[in-house]
């Protein structure tokens, strides 16, 4: 059985005031939890917090060289990341990340031992256009090209539903939660089933436990709502209700 696991990605937000606000209250959590906050307060946050399970929001695809201003996997983890969030839709959209590149960033994080998180997801267009399974698939194709799949999350996030108070309803998420599950089990039938697949995309907790009572969806990659720890935490109460 999969264990249930929800992700905070606070994105350009957040402090230590609110990670101190997210450990004082991480025994009411759901069992598994982890907290993506600004690189720059991983290692703080791993100081004087030890028992948060931290992640990083990106990684570099590069181990090390001339490449200023970027973060390498294995440095992420020096700084206690346990996960990294990769391919997320505003690192493709607003910085033009490729799928090679996603799938060199997987590559990188597993190798440094920490866990990809893996996002993908369609646009509007593409959604009412019919193609959002064919996207999907090839966003899976191509970003686990070399991964190890015994080490990895999936996150699917509809980019129409990040940050724009829509999301998809329980059966259109469950749907393409069971396209990627089917695509994992062709590659790998014994893995497919204990491998963790997240919907991202506007949860709240009016409408986590629809989401979360759906057969493949096992938690969340959740955005605007972790920067609120009473909301989290009742969207992580869903989780563990499920």
């Amino acid at each position: 059985m999969r264990q249930p696991l929800v992700i905070a990605n606070w994105k350009l937000n957040g402090d230590l005031e609110l990670a101190k606000a997210f450990a004082e209250r991480w025994s009411s959590l759901a069992s598994k939890v982890a907290i993506c906050p600004p690189a720059v307060f991983l290692s703080d946050c791993k100081r004087l917090f030890p028992h948060l399970v931290l992640g990083a929001q990106n990684c570099s695809a590069e181990q090390s060289g001339a490449f200023t201003g970027e973060l390498s996997a294995d440095m992420l983890a020096s700084a206690g990341a346990d996960y990294v969030l990769i391919g997320h839709s505003e690192r493709r959209a607003l910085f033009h990340e490729s799928d090679a590149l996603v799938a060199r960033k997987v590559e990188a994080a597993q190798n440094a031992g920490v866990i990809p998180v893996l996002c993908v997801g369609e646009t509007l267009e593409q959604r009412q256009a019919g193609a959002e399974a064919s996207v999907i698939i090839a966003q899976l194709e191509a970003g686990l090209a070399q991964a190890d799949l015994s080490r990895l999350v999936i996150a699917y996030e509809p980019v129409w539903a990040i940050g724009t108070g829509e999301t998809a309803s329980p059966d259109q998420a469950q749907e393409i939660h069971a396209l990627i599950r089917g695509w994992l089990k062709q590659r790998n039938a014994s893995l497919a089933e204990s491998i963790q697949l997240l919907y991202g995309g506007s949860v709240k907790p009016a409408n986590a436990g629809e989401l979360f009572e759906q057969q493949d969806i096992d938690g969340g990659l959740i955005g605007g709502a972790s920067l609120d720890v009473e909301q989290f935490e009742a969207i992580c109460k869903a989780v563990q209700d499920k």
